[in-house]
């Protein structure tokens, strides 16, 4: 067995080091790139969305580097997603692959037996102990609790560093060099080396860097590529960004979901604007949108692929929430056809408004 995953922002770190740990050969499909991309439109439906593109474009990558197996996360739920394993499988196998899917839906939808046996699918080929098999998983968890710490502190430290541009360099270091990882134990070292080094960064206090959220649809938020890189472009303007969505959050709100305590803060939040899921991440937009207004952000963004059914529900209801809380939100609805000049002209139109608001209400004490 050789498996392979589609990329997710930092899942293939997390997921390196499980494969390491059950010593599972894998196939880690290049970084998300125009050539991935091209490959999945020439073969996806037209009107399928963006992430279902990129995703097939990175299966047909790493099959032909000799991956056998694909392993997704699954969703029983009323979004599109719910239905991309079914589709995936059946486009793969009219290519011509003979490839295994594992699909990891959440236990709760298929039962807690069904999902141990996809997960033993998955190890079978391991020869390791069951307590090692564990501690596979417990390697991957720390992994990704670790890149999502490291992303969230660089972001936040972007509009107060000293020397523009550190953050971002150290972000770019750590991800070369835990790629190049030999064993978990080095990954694992390597990522707290550098959480030690983004914290002890030179910053200026005294700045008033803009704060701006990043919220919508999980993948185009997570997944650089899929946003035109749009932290790092953020990170390049001095502005700091937060984002809950995080595939450490991902794995935590799937596990709580069982007892219903996932994401309490958020699910109070939307009350007033959206009180049900509706599937997708509609509800955590909105929800996310009113706690970052609470927490002091200067605006959002959102973000989500063009045909999203959930955020466009999510699109409506914010302009609502702008005027109730004096909050300004872009929104922006991505494709394969997308132009840069002007998604980063949209971009630098909204960074300048919230910069003359931000300097009215420290010049009026607002």
């Amino acid at each position: 067995m050789k498996v392979t995953f589609p990329h997710m922002g930092n899942i293939y770190l997390a997921a390196k080091a499980v494969f390491d740990t059950l010593g599972v050969e894998y196939v880690i499909p290049e970084l998300n790139n125009r050539k991935a991309l091209d490959v999945g439109v020439k073969h996806s439906p037209e009107e399928i969305c963006l992430p279902f593109k990129i995703m097939i474009g990175n299966y047909i990558e790493s099959i032909e580097r000799g991956a056998d197996t694909v392993i997704i996360v699954g969703s029983c739920g009323p979004c599109r997603f719910g239905e991309y394993g079914e589709l995936q499988m059946k486009l793969i196998k009219r290519l011509g692959y003979d490839v295994d899917f594992v699909m990891l839906d959440a236990p709760k939808d298929i039962g807690v037996k069904e999902f141990l046996d996809r997960i033993s699918k998955i190890t079978s080929s391991s020869k390791k102990s069951k307590i090692e098999k564990m501690m596979a998983i417990k390697n991957g968890i720390t992994v990704i609790n670790l890149c999502d710490s490291i992303d969230a502190i660089a972001h936040d430290l972007a509009g107060y560093e000293v020397n523009r541009g550190e953050c971002k360099r150290l972000l770019k270091e750590y991800k070369d060099k835990a790629l190049q990882s030999n064993g978990v134990d080095e990954l694992i070292n390597i990522l707290k080396e550098y959480k030690k080094k983004i914290n002890n960064i030179r910053i200026d206090k005294n700045k008033q860097p803009v704060k701006v959220g990043i919220i919508g649809e999980i993948y185009t938020v997570i997944e650089p590529f899929s946003n035109l890189y749009l932290e790092d472009r953020l990170m390049d303007f001095g502005v700091c960004t937060k984002r809950s969505l995080t595939p450490s959050w991902w794995v935590k709100d799937l596990l709580m979901k069982s007892f219903k305590l996932n994401s309490l803060d958020i699910r109070r939040a939307s009350l007033k604007y959206l009180p049900y899921y509706i599937g997708g991440h509609a509800r955590e937009c909105i929800g996310e949108t009113v706690l970052g207004q609470r927490s002091g952000l200067d605006g959002a963004i959102q973000l989500f692929p063009m045909g999203c059914m959930p955020e466009i529900v999510s699109k409506a209801i914010l302009p609502t929430i702008s005027k109730d809380k004096d909050f300004p939100i872009l929104t922006l609805v991505i494709d394969e056809m997308t132009g840069e000049a002007g998604y980063i002209t949209r971009i630098e139109a909204f960074l300048d408004m919230l910069e003359r608001r931000k300097k009215e209400n420290v010049l009026y004490g607002s």
